[in-house]
């Protein structure tokens, strides 16, 4: 296999980012005004209609392959993208947690910040702001972990899709296999993407697997 767009689903750095953001800096969150959430959306202007399209004959040795359609149909590929939209939530609950926990407790410390001592004020916000890198490096952490384990699971579904692949190509008498990303169309007839998928199906239906635990030196570069 050559390139491909992985069709699973993982938390994305800025997703994570906007959900944690800054934390001091949410302790006193303003609520949006009811004009603001009362605000009409733009309609979103209507997909055009598809066109039709009439195939030629079917060229005997030339093969079409849709890995993406593979990856989001097959067995094996459906299971490990549920695999990894529970991973991310798993993440995603963690971050949550902890950024809840940070926040409420810098809103108590501002509340409580005029009757404390000028040391004891500052050692508080020292805290708050510790926890709050922490907290940043850890969402850092977790998308580069998320990312490299939804690679290892592409990897490893790959290394199955090869032999079923080429199995087909030759049961098929193909000459010329072409990727399906790379051709605007063609005749049902070349695509052996249905096959393939079948015949994955019948080799492996399932795949599990854990978060990669990356070390944080690693996942998080630091900068001078």
């Amino acid at each position: 296999m050559n390139s491909f767009k992985f069709p699973f689903a993982a938390v994305s750095a800025a997703a994570l980012m906007a959900l944690t953001g800054n934390a001091l800096a949410q302790a006193p969150a303003r609520p949006a005004t009811a004009a603001a959430a009362a605000a009409p959306r733009a309609a979103a202007p209507a997909a055009p209609a598809a066109t039709a399209i009439s195939h030629g004959p079917a060229i005997a040795g030339v093969c079409i392959i849709d890995i993406d359609q593979i990856l989001a149909e097959s067995a094996i590929g459906k299971a490990a993208n549920t695999r990894l939209q529970k991973l991310q939530t798993d993440v995603q609950a963690e971050v949550t947690a902890e950024q809840t926990s940070l926040v409420n407790d810098a809103k108590t410390f501002q509340a409580q910040r005029a009757t404390l001592a000028q040391d004891a004020a500052d050692k508080k916000d020292a805290d708050l702001q510790v926890r709050n890198n922490a907290l940043q490096r850890k969402v850092q952490q977790r998308q580069a972990e998320l990312q490299a384990t939804q690679q290892k699971a592409a990897d490893r579904i790959l290394s199955e899709i090869d032999p079923v692949e080429a199995q087909v190509y030759q049961q098929r008498n193909c000459s010329v296999l072409l990727s399906r990303q790379s051709v605007i169309a063609a005749n049902p007839a070349m695509d052996i993407t249905p096959v393939v998928i079948t015949a994955l199906n019948a080799r492996i239906s399932t795949l599990t697997f854990e978060r990669e635990r990356l070390d944080q030196s690693v996942a998080v570069p630091q900068t001078r």
